[in-house]
């Protein structure tokens, strides 16, 4: 069959039009593609196809930007108006919300808003540590950043349209050089604290259904009493997902402090699964049962079915803790005005309970630590020095792309083989070798056990109170102020 009649077919068999609207389907496909239409072929996606015929007929210049728009545009062709999406979602939500979830998840891959092929690229495993198994993953999937883009953007002072990535206005948007194409990029309305929010799924997922929760308006992330109820909120309304909240500061924080998200998603991170370290009591909140997560960050956890009494007893904590000082560890609450205290706020559910973990978070720096004290120590640089997010926080390394190929160097060095390891693996290696025999049989098994390691003693670093006496002396004054 021709290409364009056979991707028109695919498009009407989508549901997003109706089998008299062929014609006019394949003439939005020529008006993007050209006029000319080739045999289809087996081995290559269609849209891939038709993305190639538009570089070969002229109507697009042979640039990944470019690619990128019109993949996007042919893939909106079988997307619903967003209208559509939202009350298909709303009326599969009355049948049950894991029901309009999973339409929506597959809508989203369908229409390739979720890259699909490009995530199953990722490096994934699990390896335990004293902290139980954690989780390590390359990220391969999000492509390099177009270098037209990169210079557009050194001289581009005009205002920005959409303001950012997560703006509700990137719905449906074509995309241009440093701004990413959103035609297929559809997000469901969400009333979450009285205000207009939206759900949409993460094109380049870290983990499974890997969603975001975003404000309706551009305003910078903040963490107090309100995102607590804001969490109970989508979880009442999405119980099958967690929910949490990077830290609403630098350092500690995520890529997007300028626009008020959470994230959420179906996946059971190792952190969910630590247990109590040292149970604690709350008098004036008797319906929370509370502790110290046995975890390398500093983490409380708050269980209740009562969600008042949770939000109080949270936003009690939050609030001791931004004010919080220890002198003897480092930790320190102000520099003049300057406010270096929050937390990471994760929630999910446990049948009726509501569980919430606050990870404390400070964000100070020294001559010693110019990056962060409570960040990713140098020795480690070589495998992470990115900030430590909410996804790490919780137990899976997001880990650059770079170590896909440094690290197959490091497994040349360690078999005897001619390589070319890179000076700042080095040590590790050596390190690595002298405490272990390594063959070619358990080279593999070797690397990631020790990258493992490695993602612990990260999660140690960013720890405000470390796993030893001092620490634990250290979680014993505070916990005294709550």
């Amino acid at each position: 069959m021709k290409l364009m009649e056979e991707y028109a077919d695919k498009v009407i068999a989508s549901g997003a039009y109706e089998p008299l609207d062929r014609i006019y389907v394949l003439n939005k496909i020529r008006a993007l593609v050209g006029d000319e239409d080739v045999d289809a072929q087996t081995a290559q996606p269609l849209v891939a196809q038709l993305v190639d015929l538009a570089v070969k007929h002229g109507q697009i210049e042979d640039g990944q930007t470019a690619r990128e728009i019109l993949n996007d545009q042919l893939y909106d062709l079988m997307t619903p108006r967003p209208s559509v999406v939202n009350n298909t979602f709303w009326e599969k939500y009355q049948q049950s919300p894991t029901t309009a979830t999973d339409w929506f998840y597959k809508l989203c891959t369908r229409n390739d808003y979720v890259k699909v092929a490009a995530i199953k690229k990722n490096v994934v495993f699990d390896k335990p540590t004293k902290y139980g198994n954690l989780e390590i993953t390359i990220n391969l999937s999000k492509p390099e950043k177009d270098p037209k883009a990169i210079a557009a953007a050194a001289h581009d002072t005009k205002k920005k349209y959409p303001q950012c990535a997560l703006c509700m206005e990137n719905e449906g948007y074509k995309g241009r050089l440093g701004q990413a194409a959103r035609s297929n990029h559809r997000i469901i309305r969400m009333t979450i604290g009285g205000k207009q929010w939206g759900f949409q799924y993460s094109p380049y997922a870290y983990f499974n259904e890997h969603c975001i929760f975003l404000y309706g308006k551009h305003e910078p992330m903040k963490i107090n009493r309100q995102t607590l109820v804001n969490l109970v909120e989508i979880e009442n309304q999405l119980p099958a997902y967690f929910v949490g909240s990077n830290a609403d500061l630098p350092i500690v924080g995520g890529s997007m402090l300028a626009h008020e998200h959470y994230q959420g998603g179906r996946h059971v991170f190792p952190m969910m699964k630590a247990t109590i370290k040292k149970p604690l009591h709350f008098a004036e909140y008797p319906a929370v049962e509370a502790g110290i997560v046995n975890w390398p960050m500093s983490d409380l956890r708050l269980t209740s079915a009562d969600a008042g009494q949770l939000i109080d007893l949270g936003t009690h904590i939050i609030d001791v803790w931004d004010h919080y000082s220890d002198e003897a560890l480092s930790i320190k609450a102000f520099d003049g005005g300057t406010r270096h205290h929050t937390v990471t706020p994760i929630m999910h559910r446990d049948g009726e309970k509501y569980v919430l973990d606050l990870v404390l978070r400070d964000n100070n720096t020294s001559d010693q630590y110019p990056l962060g004290i409570f960040h990713p120590h140098e020795k480690l640089w070589h495998i992470k020095k990115e900030n430590i997010g909410l996804i790490e926080v919780m137990g899976r390394a997001i880990l650059p792309a770079r170590l896909k190929g440094e690290l197959a160097e490091v497994k040349k060095f360690w078999l005897g083989q001619e390589n070319k390891i890179a000076d700042s693996h080095l040590a590790w290696a050596k390190e690595v070798q002298s405490s272990q025999t390594i063959t070619a049989k358990n080279v593999d098994e070797v690397l990631e056990q020790e990258l493992a390691n490695v993602f612990a003693n990260v999660l140690e670093n960013a720890g405000v109170f470390k796993d030893d006496a001092a620490g634990q002396a250290g979680w014993e004054r505070f916990v005294a102020q709550l």
